[in-house]
């Protein structure tokens, strides 16, 4: 069986316990899983065998064995939520090929409580399933269904639990995430968005030169953009010209059994 999920852009986040409040959208650019039974566990992302924690935790959670071949879309490992895109359609998949019967939140539970065990995310997979646009600011899970283009520019990783594990990291996140969401309105436009999620990004001490000379860059051309969290991914909307060459949009339709 075979299921996809799009991948995940976060732009303000404060971590609360296993989980996190913030701001994400869904992207078009998505992770399919390829599941079938095997003896042991074995996982290939595109076509080469790997090592995906958050995958492995996950099945083993379910109680089986499969043989996991990911394909995937998008960058890994650079801030668009791979990690639980790969995790929630492997188990969307395995559901449907070992006939398991588990509901969707139960399902969707386990890919989230796999990230956290594996420190790959907090509540990516939360967006993933619903896809468009979502937030927390502390009164449950919200979305709207949006499909804007975005803009955005990758190059390196930042790896999500080195920042997860370093608590002073964490708690300037804490702080500047609750600051963020304060100001945050579900109903401002991308530009607005990414100007208070910037501000939000250099409050965290996590903003690396080179995301800063491009958001900078997108600026100077009357753009706005920020930093994808965690990674050195920037994203942007207006004319990134070649500081933003790659396109994707804001994806409404959420995680599926293909």
């Amino acid at each position: 069986m075979r299921a996809r999920a799009p991948g995940s852009v976060t732009v303000v986040f404060a971590p609360v316990e296993d989980t996190s409040l913030g701001v994400s959208f869904a992207i078009s650019d998505g992770i399919v899983a390829a599941v079938e039974s095997a003896d042991t566990t074995a996982v290939t992302l595109d076509g080469t065998p790997t090592t995906f924690e958050p995958v492995e935790i996950a099945l083993d959670e379910l109680g089986v064995a499969a043989r996991v071949d990911l394909e995937s879309e998008m960058p890994v490992g650079q801030g668009f939520g791979a990690s639980g895109a790969a995790t929630l359609s492997t188990v969307l998949a395995a559901n449907a090929e070992f006939g398991l019967g588990r509901s969707r939140e139960e399902l969707v539970e386990v890919a989230a409580r796999a990230e956290v065990e594996a420190g790959t995310g907090l509540s990516d997979v939360y967006v993933q399933e619903m896809g468009g646009f979502a937030y927390d600011t502390g009164e449950g899970r919200q979305r709207v269904a949006r499909d804007d283009e975005l803009r955005y520019a990758s190059w390196g990783g930042i790896a999500t639990g080195d920042v997860l594990g370093d608590p002073a990291a964490v708690d300037r996140v804490r702080t500047a995430g609750h600051d963020a969401l304060a100001a945050f309105d579900p109903e401002m436009e991308l530009p607005a968005l990414f100007d208070l999620s910037w501000d939000f990004a250099e409050a965290t001490g996590l903003v690396t030169d080179a995301v800063r000379e491009r958001v900078e860059g997108v600026q100077a051309g009357g753009g706005a953009a920020t930093m994808a969290m965690v990674g050195e991914t920037v994203v942007g909307v207006g004319d990134g010209g070649d500081v933003l060459p790659e396109r994707t949009r804001i994806e409404p339709e959420g995680a599926h059994v293909l």
